[in-house]
C-alpha cells in the first residue's frame, strides 16, 4: 500500500488537489476513555512530543545554525498568518507561531475506508472532533495495521499522508518541516486551510468542515498571491494549476457517476459490474487525455476504489454554495465566516443539502 497521496502528481503538486488537508489530531483524545488504550497512548505521546519540540519562530529565526532557506520560508509563514488574520478574518488561534523539525518525512498518516458498494464512509468517534471518516497515526507501521483490519472486514481503503494538522484552537499548532513548500502559494494554502479549521468547525461534520476550509484556502491563497506578486504571478499560478484542476474534476465526475449508480440500488453482482465499468471508463479517460505533469500510465494501473472517489468529494463539495454566499456578503471574509457559523443550528444532513444545491 502506498503511503503517499492517492493522486500521482509531481512533488509539491498534491497539495493543490485540496485532498491532503489537515485532520484534527487532539492531545485530549488521550483522556477520552474510548477503551482503545494503545491508540490513545500513541496519540498522547506523540502530541506531547510535538508540544515539547516546538520552538517559537522568532527563536528559530535567531538561531545561526538554521539554514537561510528555512528562515526565508518561516518569514513567509509569518506574513501569511498575519494576512490570514487581517485580510481573511481568520482566527488568530489558528497557530503557526512556532516550528517543529520532524525526524520523519510527514507529520503522520491517516487511513480512511468506504463500503465497497455504497458511498458510505466508515467512521470513528472522538471527543470534540465528533464522528470523522479517518483515523490518524504518527506511525506508518501502525496505520498499515489499521488498514489491514479494515480490509479484512471488506472495506475499500486508502492510506494518505497527513499534510496538515489542527488541534482546532486547543493548542497553538506549529508549522512542521514537512510543510515548508517551495511555492509561496502552496505555503499559503496549508496555513490558510488550517487557520480556517480554527475559525469555523462543526464537530462530526467532516464534509462541511473540509469543504469550507478548502474554499477559504482557494480564495485566500489566490488573494495572497495577488498581494505579493500582482496579477502576473496570480495568472501564472492559475495556469500551472489548470491540469491539476482538470484531473480533479475528472475524479469528481467519476465519483458522482458512482454515487448515482449506487443510489439506484441493485444486487451486489450488478453493482460490482457497474462499479467496474465506471472505473474502467475513468481509466480510459486518463489514458486518452494529454498530460504534461501527470503519469497517466501509473494512474491507469492503480487499484482505484470507492475511498479514492468519496475522498475527493469529502474535500471538494459545495463550491457553488460557498461562492454564492461569499458573493452575497460582498466577498467580505468576516461576514462570510459569521454566516457559516450561523449554520451551527442546522444538522449535518441539512448542511449537506445546502452543499448539494444546484447553481
Amino acid at each position: 500500500m502506498q503511503s503517499d497521496s492517492t493522486h500521482l502528481l509531481p512533488n509539491g503538486k498534491n497539495r493543490r488537489l485540496g485532498f491532503l488537508s489537515g485532520i484534527p489530531v487532539l492531545f485530549f483524545l488521550f483522556f477520552s476513555g474510548q477503551g482503545c488504550i494503545p491508540y490513545l497512548y500513541h496519540l498522547g505521546k506523540e502530541q506531547a512530543k510535538i508540544l515539547l519540540q516546538r520552538k517559537a519562530i522568532s527563536e528559530v529565526l535567531a538561531d545561526p545554525e538554521i539554514p537561510e532557506t528555512t528562515k526565508t520560508k518561516l518569514k513567509e509563514v509569518e506574513k501569511i498568518r498575519e494576512f490570514g488574520i487581517q485580510e481573511l478574518a481568520l482566527s488568530p488561534e489558528g497557530g503557526f507561531k512556532s516550528f517543529v523539525q520532524l525526524d520523519r518525512p510527514a507529520i503522520g498518516w491517516h487511513v480512511s475506508a468506504c463500503h465497497p458498494l455504497k458511498f458510505e464512509s466508515y467512521t470513528w468517534w472522538f471527543p470534540i472532533a465528533g464522528r470523522v471518516p479517518y483515523k490518524g497515526y504518527f506511525s506508518l507501521e501502525k496505520v498499515k495495521e489499521e488498514e489491514q483490519s479494515l480490509k479484512d472486514q471488506g472495506f475499500d481503503t486508502r492510506i494518505r499522508i497527513t499534510a496538515g494538522y489542527s488541534t482546532l484552537g486547543w493548542f497553538e499548532d506549529p508549522l512542521f518541516s514537512s510543510q515548508l513548500y517551495e511555492d509561496p502559494g502552496d505555503l499559503a494554502s496549508i496555513v490558510i486551510h488550517e487557520m480556517a479549521h480554527a475559525t469555523v468547525y462543526f464537530p462530526g461534520d467532516t464534509l462541511f468542515n473540509e469543504s469550507y476550509a478548502s474554499f477559504v484556502e482557494d480564495q485566500g491563497s489566490e488573494e495572497y498571491v495577488l498581494k505579493i506578486g500582482g496579477p502576473k504571478l496570480l495568472e501564472e499560478r492559475r495556469k500551472s494549476e489548470e491540469e491539476t484542476k482538470l484531473y480533479k474534476n475528472l475524479i469528481i465526475e467519476t465519483a458522482n457517476s458512482l454515487k448515482a449508480a449506487y443510489s439506484k440500488g441493485d444486487t451486489d453482482d450488478v453493482l460490482r459490474a457497474k462499479k467496474s465499468e465506471i472505473i474502467g471508463d475513468f481509466r480510459k479517460k486518463i489514458l486518452q487525455t494529454k498530460w504534461t505533469k501527470i503519469n497517466s500510465k501509473k494512474l491507469a494501473e492503480k487499484d482505484w476504489n470507492n475511498e479514492d472517489f468519496i475522498g475527493m468529494l469529502r474535500y471538494n463539495s459545495g463550491t457553488g454554495y460557498f461562492k454564492r454566499r461569499f458573493i452575497e456578503v460582498g466577498k467580505d471574509f468576516s461576514k462570510f465566516h459569521e454566516e457559516m457559523k450561523k449554520l451551527k443550528e442546522r444538522s449535518a444532513e441539512e448542511r449537506k443539502a445546502l452543499l448539494e444545491e444546484k447553481n
